[in-house]
């Protein structure tokens, strides 16, 4: 069965004027069941990550700053949301459910979670609207408890996985691949193992094509254990923060492509769903439960 991190403290309330998506968080739990794709029981309640396991990839310093509600404004700012202790404890949940995501994808093949995909977090600081980073704490609890030696990261958001980087820079058991437009956010990139920058209006064609191009020959090379696939939909021609020219088929040929590539080489993988900006939030809704489409369609 297909195991979904959800919990209701995803769907955080923000300014009627912020320009951060939250609704989706409940909007796509929704459709899924309503449509049929999945039922009740395909989600589990994520739990909050320990303390113990957030110092792996974040400095004591930073985490005691978010624990006790003392980022300071222009901490605050670069982060993008107000920061609560309603909000730290939403993003310790979302880690939870990365977390217990990887467990779910050793035993079934494929796990996801609701939120996550939280790449901007580094290892002592926040920003572009993620604090803790879960993929990289999903990787180190597989490095700790499974000692995995070989883990791929495949960070297809509009946006470089910047903070992944950084937090894997010396880490060789970890290998990090970020697809992403060169002129946006972050305007200065870090340097993943592997980063392709994509020009302002790449098309279907031309992104798939680098995509069917690069990903095999990764698999082959690296021989990872396992993947965490970051499936941002801020790709989209319509993403107001995206600069490409994607189209919802194009995206989720995307998606299909990768669980392909994972399914046939027996990679279990983690799926977290990224960002996502289009004005009309059902453009976002539905390139997200394409997503949740294919992996049922493909693993079960």
């Amino acid at each position: 069965m297909l195991k979904i991190a959800f919990a209701p403290i995803y769907a955080h309330p923000l300014p009627q004027s912020h320009r951060f998506p939250m609704e989706k968080y409940n909007l796509l739990p929704k459709l899924l069941l309503e449509e049929g794709t999945i039922i009740q029981e395909n989600f589990f309640e994520a739990i909050p990550i320990s303390e113990e396991k957030i110092l792996r990839a974040h400095t004591l310093e930073y985490w005691n700053k978010l624990k006790n509600v003392s980022i300071t404004r222009k901490e605050e700012r670069l982060i993008g949301f107000p920061i609560s202790k309603r909000l730290i404890r939403r993003e310790i949940t979302i880690a939870g459910g990365t977390i217990q995501n990887t467990e779910f994808a050793l035993k079934y093949g494929i796990s996801m979670n609701i939120a996550g995909g939280t790449h901007h977090s580094f290892t002592e600081h926040g920003e572009g609207f993620c604090l803790l980073n879960d993929i990289a704490l999903g990787a180190y609890h597989l490095m700790d408890e499974h000692n995995f030696d070989k883990i791929l990261v495949v960070d297809l958001d509009v946006h470089q996985g910047n903070g992944t980087a950084e937090i894997f820079e010396n880490e060789k058991r970890v290998f990090t691949f970020s697809m992403h437009g060169a002129k946006n956010y972050p305007y200065k990139k870090e340097k993943s193992d592997l980063d392709i920058e994509l020009e302002d209006g790449t098309d279907d064609k031309t992104y798939l094509k680098i995509l069917k191009e690069t990903l095999p020959k990764l698999i082959e090379e690296q021989e990872p254990q396992f993947i965490f696939f970051q499936s941002g939909v801020d790709i989209l021609e319509t993403d107001k923060l995206g600069r490409l020219g994607m189209t919802l088929q194009g995206c989720r040929e995307r998606d299909l492509f990768v669980f392909e590539q994972c399914k046939k080489n027996t990679i279990p993988v983690c799926v977290s769903m990224g960002g996502g900006y289009s004005p009309n939030i059902t453009d976002i809704v539905e390139a997200h439960a394409n997503t949740y489409r294919l992996a049922q369609e493909i693993y079960f």
